[in-house]
């Protein structure tokens, strides 16, 4: 019951507030990053949500198109701009995947959703994550984000599949409020995001 109606409706409803209250300072975002970005405000890409069906996702982009002579695109760290860091560092490049829980494609609590490139690498049991919509945060996001192994993350992804409740997703919200704060996690041990995933030894 509460999977298959009670969590879509409090998304819906849950997104729509938060938009709303949040307008202001989606606004002085939007300003920001078009002034460092050369008019550049959104991040746009494909990610696999529940099932594996392909999605849209956007989130405010917080790296310019900086590429190296023979055009390929610089790393991470060297694209990351002033504006973009503290907008990544406090989470606020997540706001626009709101649009995504209004459309239904996503959920606010759930497994995050990846590139697309990953799904013929997971095993059977690491796809099991697409079992439920992908989410803002979710149980891998409050136990470390981007500072645990792929492995660890893929398990907590993969309980919460298994254990979806309410109580558990009231939790995970609190603790993501805990975790902005202290801006936990945002970065791995070697990257300012998180290295990519390349299958399973």
């Amino acid at each position: 019951m509460y999977k298959q109606i009670v969590k879509p409706l409090l998304d819906c409803l849950t997104a729509l507030i938060v938009l709303i209250v949040a307008s202001p300072v989606i606004l002085l975002c939007v300003i920001a990053l078009a002034w460092v970005n050369d008019g550049k405000v959104w991040f746009i890409q494909p990610r696999p949500g529940k099932n594996g069906r392909v999605f849209k996702i956007v989130k405010f982009r917080t790296m310019a198109d900086l590429r190296d002579p023979h055009g390929n695109l610089l790393p991470d760290k060297d694209r990351m701009t002033t504006v973009g860091t503290f907008v990544r560092k406090t989470s606020l490049d997540e706001i626009p995947q709101l649009f995504n829980v209004l459309t239904g494609d996503m959920s606010i609590v759930g497994p995050r959703p990846l590139l697309v490139e990953y799904l013929p690498l997971y095993s059977a049991e690491q796809s099991r994550r697409h079992g439920v919509k992908p989410g803002i945060t979710g149980w891998a996001q409050v136990n470390g984000r981007n500072a645990i192994s792929w492995d660890k993350k893929f398990e907590y992804d993969v309980w919460y599949t298994d254990h979806v409740s309410f109580a558990l997703d009231i939790k995970i919200l609190l603790l993501t409020v805990l975790r902005v704060l202290k801006a936990d996690g945002i970065s791995s041990g070697t990257s300012v995001t998180m290295e990519k995933f390349r299958g399973n030894k």
